[in-house]
């Protein structure tokens, strides 16, 4: 029967609703993870727990966006307080603007050994679970090396990016260092949607995680594996460089917006972002969700935070201007200033000084975990470790080539980090997580669905819906096909560059979970993914 249609084609419009839960939930972009994390649960595992076992089973079922190379952001909501991990790995000892020039680069490029960093993601998995989790570790990997091994049916969204992706690394078919991409991914080409992958190189490192707390892949075998590759087709990334890493435990950041407290991470993440953008619109009016002055003003402020965000974020360690500047009245009031009638070219303002996967679990005990892991672009640097599985991200791509930068390539230095789970609560109590996965529309995603919440009143399942917009740079935005065409028109008027993009993929995926008063959970999940509300 399936061959008389097409999975990827949904011609007339369709409606998801909130889902109600009391005891647990899961939200994510593929409902085989979303299951996964609800077994926990149902096993007497915690939030934490769930959504572990969901960021491992999704390296198996999105390996376009993420998997055993990628990288990880957490906010976690337990015993009435929240706590921030950061997991993003940093670059190699080696990693200069010498050597890269040495190598004949002279910016950093997209593919390849150059922009591969630590991987952070198993590591964070492990310390997440030894403070926070209460099933047996190697447990929560049961899932995923179930799927890997025996295999799954590719669901429509990634089946497509499957292609999509295989298209992009064509070039590099003939090149040792990509072998294993084609290899582990394309044993007989691009997969169709609904056909069976398996995935068994990735089954046999998984295990090896699961029953060395994941060291394996920073002092073990896994490491030595990645090491011989790194030498054999001339990487910079060594053992060395994952026997130092570690994940940060970070203290989150927030503002309040119209009464509500949002809560995102700090640098190297593009969280604060979000906030510097919330705070230049704090104030405003957007009662009217398709108002021509309220997308206009939110655009805007977007434009302006976004550019200083990608001007001034970096390693922690290495950041001039303090995040405490960029979320000051002083600096919201100086943008917000700036805002007028007419779209601007926004410059960075003097202070003087892809691929993702979104996560969202909670527990009938109160705790909420608001986590993303991604590769940043689809299978990354396009490097597979041969016979392992390991898809290597590649996030030095967003260095700076500029030397006086703060987020300039450098050695052992995490750079600019698109990834950020984002928290909501009220009057100290946690209403949930949210977050939206994509690259550079994470924080346009949030920005969108936070104000189509808070202003709009709308449901969070609604919220999620609602036709988005994104900022591609200088006046030039790209809307979705739904979205209202005299909105589009009127906002021409004052000076947007506007384009229709038809893709869904570029407009992100979003996943969020509230709290209610009396404790009853509501779930909502992006119908632009293959996702699920995994109630219980």
């Amino acid at each position: 029967m399936s061959s008389y249609f097409d999975p990827c084609s949904y011609p007339y419009p369709s409606r998801r609703e909130i889902v109600y839960g009391r005891n647990g939930m899961v939200c994510t972009s593929q409902a085989l993870a979303a299951q996964a994390g609800l077994d926990m649960l149902k096993k007497g595992g915690n939030a934490v727990d769930a959504a572990l076992s969901t960021a491992i089973a999704l390296t198996v079922l999105e390996p376009t966006s993420n998997g055993l190379g990628s990288d990880l952001f957490a906010l976690i909501w337990t015993d009435g307080r929240l706590y921030g991990l950061n997991g993003s790995g940093h670059s190699p000892a080696k990693m200069t603007p010498h050597i890269l020039a040495e190598q004949g680069y002279t910016e950093m490029p997209l593919y390849g050994w150059p922009p591969v960093m630590v991987p952070g993601a198993p590591a964070a998995w492990y310390v997440l679970h030894e403070r926070f989790g209460r099933l047996p570790f190697a447990e929560l990997f049961g899932p995923a090396v179930t799927y890997a091994r025996n295999g799954y049916a590719l669901m429509p969204t990634v089946g497509t990016l499957m292609k999509s992706e295989y298209e992009k690394y064509a070039s590099f078919n003939d090149n040792p260092a990509f072998a294993g991409l084609f290899k582990t991914f394309y044993t007989n080409g691009i997969p169709p949607v609904g056909s069976l992958l398996t995935l068994p190189n990735h089954a046999k490192s998984l295990q090896s995680l699961a029953e060395t707390n994941c060291t394996s892949l920073y002092t073990g075998e896994l490491a030595d594996a990645i090491d011989a590759f790194s030498q054999k087709t001339g990487g910079l990334l060594c053992k060395d460089d994952l026997a130092a890493y570690k994940p940060l435990w970070v203290e989150p950041l927030y503002t309040t917006y119209k009464g509500y407290d949002v809560w995102e991470l700090p640098p190297n993440g593009q969280g604060v972002v979000v906030l510097m953008a919330l705070n230049i619109l704090n104030g405003m009016d957007f009662k009217n969700r398709d108002d021509t002055v309220s997308v206009h003003t939110q655009i805007e402020a977007l434009k302006l935070a976004l550019t200083d965000g990608k001007k001034y974020i970096t390693d922690a360690r290495f950041m001039k201007t303090p995040p405490a500047y960029l979320l000051s009245e002083e600096y919201a009031a100086t943008r917000r200033a700036q805002i007028s009638a007419e779209a601007l070219l926004p410059e960075p303002i003097d202070p003087g000084s892809g691929g993702t996967v979104y996560l969202c679990s909670a527990d009938h005990e109160g705790n909420m975990v608001s986590l993303i892991q991604s590769n940043y672009d689809g299978f990354g640097s396009g490097i597979v470790i041969p016979g392992y599985g390991i898809a290597l991200n590649n996030r030095g791509h967003n260095f700076s080539n500029d030397p006086h930068s703060d987020n300039a390539i450098g050695p052992r230095k995490r750079s600019y980090h698109t990834i950020i789970p984002g928290f909501l609560s009220k009057d100290g109590a946690p209403i949930g997580p949210f977050g939206v996965m994509g690259a550079f529309m994470q924080p346009q995603g949030q920005l969108q669905i936070l104000t189509n919440m808070i202003d709009s009143h709308l449901n969070p399942q609604a919220a999620l819906d609602a036709p988005r917009w994104q900022w591609k740079g200088g006046k030039y935005i790209e809307v979705e096909t739904n979205f209202p065409v005299k909105l589009r028109e009127a906002l021409r008027q004052k000076g947007h560059d506007i384009t229709i993009n038809p893709e869904v993929a570029p407009y992100g995926r979003g996943q969020i979970i509230w709290r209610t008063e009396d404790e009853t959970l509501i779930g909502a999940t992006d119908p632009r993914a293959d996702g699920t509300v995994a109630a219980w």
